[in-house]
């Protein structure tokens, strides 16, 4: 998704900038291989099959660095995104991935990359002087962006926009925290528990089936006496004919 080491990281975390490289480049290759799945659902060629595999592994990286217009997007500029992807996209024509522990590989890559891409994007971010809202922000474009452009190129409705299981939940998660412990000072921690909070959340989501909510109507009572005149009169009949009664004893005095 475009790991670029941000100038908050030293030379004794080099073993940790490893760490996020390898989870980086599987989370592209996880995300290119399910848009080759995508790709396969939707019975396209070959051509198809790469074009979705580098939007679904590199959309959301791409994205992010235009946004911030600081020089050529890094899933470009580093060949061994960009190869990574394609090698996604061969993949899933060859393989068709219908087998529970494949599918377990690539659902465990996919989580743990939505922590570590909330993390690089929300660095990414930081280190371009943008504030906590923008930082986030951009951290869950990075994680979500390329299923969404992936979605959009088949032309269907982003899944992270109803019935999915928190995916777009689990980045916000993870951009939090990110943001949180790299304010205070914290980057490597924060990388860390980014990567395993996002991965949990998505993890568990998947398993028990969580979702959120969709679009709720609030039901709010109509103003009978404002939209109807003629119950509007018949209570003021009521009124006077309630006041009328009271007042009667007091004239037979």
């Amino acid at each position: 998704m475009g790991q670029v080491i941000p100038a908050a990281f030293t030379l004794d975390t080099a073993a940790l900038n490893d760490v996020i490289l390898s989870v980086d480049l599987a989370g592209v290759l996880a995300n290119a291989i399910l848009g080759g799945v995508a790709a396969r659902t939707a019975r396209l060629d070959i051509v198809g099959f790469v074009v979705l595999a580098i939007m679904s592994g590199l959309g959301g990286g791409i994205i992010r660095d235009t946004l911030l217009q600081q020089g050529m997007p890094v899933a470009l500029s580093d060949p061994a995104y960009l190869m990574t992807a394609v090698l996604g996209g061969v993949i899933a024509y060859f393989v068709t991935f219908n087998g529970r522990w494949s599918r377990r590989v690539l659902l465990l890559l996919d989580a743990l990359a939505v922590g570590c891409w909330s993390s690089v994007g929300v660095q990414r971010a930081l280190d371009a002087g943008l504030g906590w809202m923008p930082a986030i922000l951009l951290g869950i474009i990075t994680a979500v962006g390329g299923g969404m452009v992936r979605d959009i190129m088949l032309l269907k409705v982003p899944t992270i926009f109803g019935g999915n299981t928190l995916y777009a939940t689990s980045a916000v998660l993870a951009s939090s925290l990110m943001w949180i412990l790299s304010t205070l000072g914290f980057v490597v921690i924060g990388s860390f528990v980014a990567i395993l909070s996002g991965a949990a959340l998505s993890l568990l989501a998947k398993r028990y089936g969580w979702i959120l909510p969709t679009g709720y109507a609030l039901r709010i009572p109509k103003p009978i006496l404002l939209l109807h005149p003629r119950a509007w009169r018949e209570r003021r009949r009521r009124a006077r004919g309630d006041a009328d009664a009271d007042a009667a004893p007091l004239d037979e005095v």
